[in-house]
């Protein structure tokens, strides 16, 4: 590998999937403004991601289907008035 292109700030952070609430801990070298307490105690900085391999169906084997961004909704809506 190259030397002096890759990060050396590397940190502690908690990454929370949106869609389930689940929460855990990795390295990273991302930067954020938000903190949050962890299951130890700790402070940490926090890292929100939509979709992890607790939520994301390849990994869960179940179908799921995770709105975040209320994108279904508005796709009813649009549809539902042609339908009507």
């Amino acid at each position: 590998m190259k030397k002096g292109i890759h990060p050396e700030n590397y940190r502690f952070v908690v990454f929370k999937d949106m869609s389930n609430g689940v929460s855990f801990l990795s390295k990273s070298s991302a930067n954020t403004k938000e903190t949050t307490v962890f299951e130890d105690g700790k402070e940490y900085p926090l890292i929100k991601i939509e979709i992890s391999n607790t939520s994301h169906p390849f990994y869960t084997g179940k179908n799921m289907l995770v709105d975040t961004a209320g994108r279904i909704d508005k796709f009813k809506k649009r549809y539902a008035k042609k339908e009507a």
